[in-house]
C-alpha cells in the first residue's frame, strides 16, 4: 500500500511535468521574440563551445519559436548538462542540469525509487505495480454485486451509515467506477519496467510486432539507440548503424536539420552528435501526437539516411504500446486524458489508504499484533479469489515469485518461531 501511494501521488504530480517545467525554467527556456533573423545553429553550438571548452558537444535543439532558446546537451564531468543558448546573437541564457529538476526527481522516484534503473528500487515499484493488478480485478470480484439491485453501497457509496460502512464503500465504489482507468494506467507502466518490461521488449522482437526485420540489420554495431538519447519506446533498440568513413568533413547541423525539415520532423526534435568517426547524428522526436514520432540515423559524412522509424512503421505490438504510453502520460486524447489520469491516480492513492484504514479497524483487538483480518466472505468467495491469485502470478512473473517467497518465508520461519506465530496470528 505505501508503494502503491506512492505511485499515484508521483504519476498525478508528473503528469503536469511541462506546465511546471515551463513554469519553474521560463528564464531558460524563453527570451523576448526579436526582428533579426537568428544566428546559424553551428555558431549557437560554438558559442557554446567556447563557453565550455573541455565539454564534449552531444546534442541540439533547436528554437522552434521566435521566443525559445535554443538547447545545446555538453557532457560535463558531473554528468549531462543542458546550456541554453540565444538563437538571435549566441549569447549563453544559463544551463541546467537535468537530472536535478524537480520533475525528474518525481520520474526517479515513481519508477525506482530514486535508487536508478535495474535496482532493487526498481524491481519494488514493479512488484507493487503487478500486486496492483492483482488487488484491483481481485477488488471487483468481491465487489461485484451478485443480484443486488440497490444503488447505494454498490454504485454509490454511502455516507450515512456508520463510519465503518462509509470507508467500505468509498474504498471500493469510486475505484470500480474507474477501474478501467487505473487498470491502463498500471499495465501501460510495465513495458518500462525490469523483468516484466526486458519480457514485453523479448516478445516484441521475437514476433518482429516491433519494427520491420531490415531494420534489425546492422552488423557493425549493438549499440542500442536508448544509449544516445531518449527516443520512443519503440525505438529504444533499435540498432545504432555507422557512419562510413569517405574521407570527407562531416557536414554542418545545418544539413541535418534540412533533412529533417525534407522527411516532415514534426518540431520539437532533438538532435545527437556524433562523438566518434564511426558515430551517426541521430534525429529524435516523441511528440504529444504519437503518429508524429520519428527516429532517424544519419551518416555524418555523406548525410544519407541509414535508418528511419516511424509510427507507421511500427509493428502491431508497438503500436499498441505506444498509444498505451501516451495514454498512461495523459496526452493520447488532450485535456480528456489528463483529467481521467489525474482522477485515477487520486482514486488510488485514496482506495490504498482506505484498504489500510479498513485492515486496521479490523486487525485483532486489544493488542499491536500484525495479524490478517478474520474471514467474513463465503468459502466461494475464497475459492475465486484463490483462483484469480493463481492466474495472475502464472501471467504476471514478479506476483507468483513473490507470492512462492512469502509462503516459504511463512512455512520455514514465521510459524516455527512461538513469538512470531503469535504476532503474526
Amino acid at each position: 500500500m505505501p508503494f502503491l501511494i506512492l505511485l499515484a501521488v508521483t504519476g498525478g504530480i508528473y503528469l503536469f511535468k511541462d506546465q511546471i517545467d515551463d513554469a519553474r525554467f521560463a528564464h531558460l527556456y524563453h527570451i523576448e521574440k526579436q526582428d533579426s533573423e537568428p544566428i546559424s545553429p553551428s555558431w549557437q553550438i560554438d558559442a557554446v563551445r567556447k563557453a565550455y571548452p573541455n565539454h564534449p558537444i552531444t546534442s541540439y535543439t533547436p528554437a522552434f519559436k521566435p521566443d525559445q532558446t535554443a538547447a545545446v546537451g555538453i557532457d560535463s564531468p558531473l554528468g549531462a548538462l543542458t546550456v541554453f543558448v540565444n538563437p538571435y546573437n549566441g549569447a549563453i541564457v544559463g544551463s541546467l542540469d537535468p537530472s536535478t529538476t524537480l520533475t525528474q526527481r518525481i520520474r526517479d522516484l515513481h519508477g525506482s525509487l530514486m535508487l536508478g534503473s535495474n535496482s532493487i528500487g526498481d524491481k519494488i515499484v514493479e512488484v507493487a505495480a503487478c500486486w496492483a493488478i492483482v488487488l484491483l480485478i481481485s477488488g471487483i470480484y468481491l465487489w461485484w454485486p451478485r443480484g443486488r439491485n440497490k444503488v447505494f453501497g454498490t454504485w454509490l457509496p454511502r455516507l450515512r451509515s456508520g463510519s465503518k460502512i462509509m470507508i467500505r464503500d468509498l474504498h471500493a465504489v469510486p475505484l470500480f467506477w474507474l477501474s478501467i482507468v487505473v487498470l491502463m494506467l498500471v499495465v501501460t507502466g510495465l513495458p518500462w519496467s525490469g523483468l516484466t518490461g526486458n519480457y514485453i521488449s523479448k516478445a516484441t522482437d521475437s514476433t518482429k510486432t516491433g519494427y520491420p526485420d531490415y531494420m534489425w540489420y546492422s552488423p557493425e554495431s549493438k549499440t542500442p539507440t536508448k544509449d544516445i538519447m531518449q527516443v520512443p519506446w519503440a525505438a529504444e533498440n533499435l540498432p545504432v548503424p555507422e557512419s562510413s568513413q569517405n574521407g570527407v568533413p562531416r557536414i554542418p547541423i545545418e544539413n541535418v536539420i534540412s533533412i529533417a525539415s525534407a522527411e516532415k520532423i514534426v518540431d520539437g526534435y532533438t538532435i545527437a552528435i556524433p562523438q566518434d568517426d564511426k558515430g551517426v547524428y541521430t534525429v529524435s522526436v516523441w511528440p504529444k501526437t504519437i503518429k508524429d514520432e520519428a527516429t532517424m540515423h544519419i551518416d555524418q559524412y555523406s548525410g544519407n539516411t541509414l535508418v528511419s522509424l516511424r509510427y507507421d512503421d511500427y509493428g502491431i505490438a508497438a503500436k499498441a504500446i505506444e498509444i498505451g504510453i501516451s495514454l498512461h502520460e495523459g496526452k493520447y486524447f488532450g485535456t480528456a486524458n489528463l483529467v481521467l489520469c489525474l482522477l485515477a491516480c487520486i482514486t488510488l492513492a485514496g482506495t490504498s489508504f482506505l484498504g489500510v484504514v479498513m485492515w486496521w479497524r479490523r486487525r485483532p483487538k486489544g493488542s499491536m499484533k500484525l495479524g490478517a483480518p478474520g474471514a467474513n466472505h463465503t468459502y466461494k468467495l475464497q475459492k475465486g479469489v484463490a483462483a484469480i491469485v493463481i492466474i495472475m502470478a502464472i501471467l504476471l512473473p514478479l506476483v507468483g515469485i513473490t507470492l512462492i517467497a512469502a509462503l516459504i518465508l511463512d512455512w520455514l520461519i514465521l510459524r516455527r518461531i512461538p513469538a512470531v506465530r503469535a504476532w503474526m496470528n
